[in-house]
């Protein structure tokens, strides 16, 4: 809802979510704790009968990193704290309870979600105790020295820096690794970049479905062995999908190359979408890639997380559109829109029109607040576009595109096609009416395994 605010403002949405908030508020408990199925008495195989009595299970911890996230979306758009509080109240709390100390406890999620909205928490506040728990949470999977382990299915066979091949429950291992390239980001730790980078390689090369979404079997919801990649039995979770296209932002943020944006794309076009119908109100939550008739979309779940992702994510894409590093402006998705940047020049609007993916053609109007301004606009050169349907050899394009299917102008005049890290940059001092053309060719590609 709070995504949708910042583009769409609405004072009615805006309400409904202060009086909601209100209701969250109320029902926090003094110290912090907020977990309503506890507090209300429904203990269960999963709730545990104790607070943290049951973490491998439960989503105790799962639940309020979602909440964080909310809480800093919120803060973001609207300026007020009110949700933000519930949230540092909360985390303040986690981390009296958790951490290295003699008398805190020594575990982590069976699902993780918490350690991705810490990391915003320290963003939005810069409270370094919310990047040390995040971290914390992270560097607990895998210490058999330490605590009992939930095992594969939760990415806690091992500590994390030891891990070089995604497995488990494909859902929680996107959001593992979202909150690994967090901390790597945020930290510098080479020890972490390294480690992601290498469960990266490994999905992108071995474990990346067609659709750019992860996660082969049924059973456990989870990512198949190096090269499990069926069509009809594949499992495809939504919410997979949405982990993959996350993760692949922060490693786009992370090392600056479009080829993260290549598989962002990709999920996001056909490994998410799908997941919802065109009418807007019927989900799937599996994607098989093939059907013999049958597989139809569902109104709802009994387990709901595929539908109110599918809500979190959309509205998130506007966010993946640009991006901003010193004086350098990125085009990363190819999206009607428009977007004011920040540079050391000044200001500057960019303005994109385009009917992308019904076709190649991309136009970016430039407008820089004063008269001139000098920066590098750096346009993405889709692989696809130029015969690399993903960043590995795990596809390959039976007639393959090049350069030459490729056009890009700047005021009508052609400029030479030069790629670094994917990206064409256009370096030079830019004034009010300049404009950016960008032409790909979209015939139809077979693309072979």
């Amino acid at each position: 809802a709070a995504y949708t605010l910042a583009t769409h403002p609405d004072p009615k949405l805006d309400a409904y979510l202060d009086d909601l908030i209100a209701k969250m508020a109320a029902a926090q408990e003094p110290d912090g704790y907020l977990y309503t199925a506890r507090t209300l008495g429904f203990v269960n195989d999963m709730t545990g009968k104790e607070r943290w009595s049951n973490m491998g299970g439960s989503h105790e911890l799962y639940n309020v990193g979602h909440l964080y996230e909310a809480a800093v979306a919120h803060f973001a758009v609207t300026g007020k704290r009110t949700l933000l509080d519930v949230a540092c109240k909360n985390a303040d709390y986690l981390c009296k309870t958790f951490g290295p100390a003699e008398n805190q406890l020594k575990r982590t999620s069976g699902h993780e979600e918490v350690e991705i909205g810490l990391c915003k928490l320290y963003r939005a506040t810069g409270e370094k105790r919310y990047l040390d728990l995040a971290k914390f949470f992270i560097d607990m999977r895998g210490r058999k020295d330490v605590r009992n382990l939930y095992g594969l299915y939760a990415q806690d066979h091992m500590p994390v820096l030891e891990q070089t091949e995604a497995v488990g429950h494909a859902v929680r291992a996107g959001y593992l690794y979202c909150g690994m390239a967090d901390v790597a980001a945020l930290t510098g730790d080479p020890s972490y970049i390294g480690a992601i980078d290498k469960l990266w390689d490994n999905v992108v090369s071995k474990k990346l479905h067609l659709n750019g979404s992860i996660g082969a079997r049924h059973d456990g919801e989870a990512f198949g062995d190096n090269y499990e990649l069926p069509n009809e039995s594949a499992y495809l979770e939504t919410c997979a999908g949405i982990a993959n296209a996350l993760w692949n932002q922060r490693m786009f943020l992370l090392h600056g190359e479009a080829k993260y944006i290549d598989v962002l794309e990709r999920v996001a076009y056909n490994g998410i979408l799908s997941g919802i119908s065109i009418s807007g109100d019927e989900f799937f939550y599996p994607n098989p890639l093939a059907s013999r008739g049958g597989y139809a979309r569902s109104k709802w779940f009994g387990c709901s997380c595929c539908p109110v992702n599918i809500v979190r994510f959309i509205p998130q894409l506007a966010q993946f559109a640009y991006a901003q590093r010193d004086a350098a402006i990125y085009v990363n998705l190819f999206i009607a829109s428009s977007t004011s940047v920040k540079l050391p020049a000044g200001s500057v609007t960019l303005t994109q029109k385009t009917d992308y993916p019904w076709s190649g053609d991309v136009r970016i109007d430039v407008a820089p607040e004063k008269d001139k301004a000098a920066f590098a606009l750096k346009v993405r050169i889709p692989g696809w576009a130029v015969g690399q349907p993903v960043p590995s050899d795990l596809y390959a394009q039976t007639a393959p595109a090049s350069a030459k299917d490729v056009s890009l102008k700047v005021n009508g005049k052609a400029v030479p096609l030069v790629l670094d890290k994917g990206y064409a940059t256009l370096d030079r001092t830019w004034k009010k009416g300049d404009a950016v053309t960008l032409s790909m060719a979209m015939p139809v590609r077979r693309i072979s395994a």
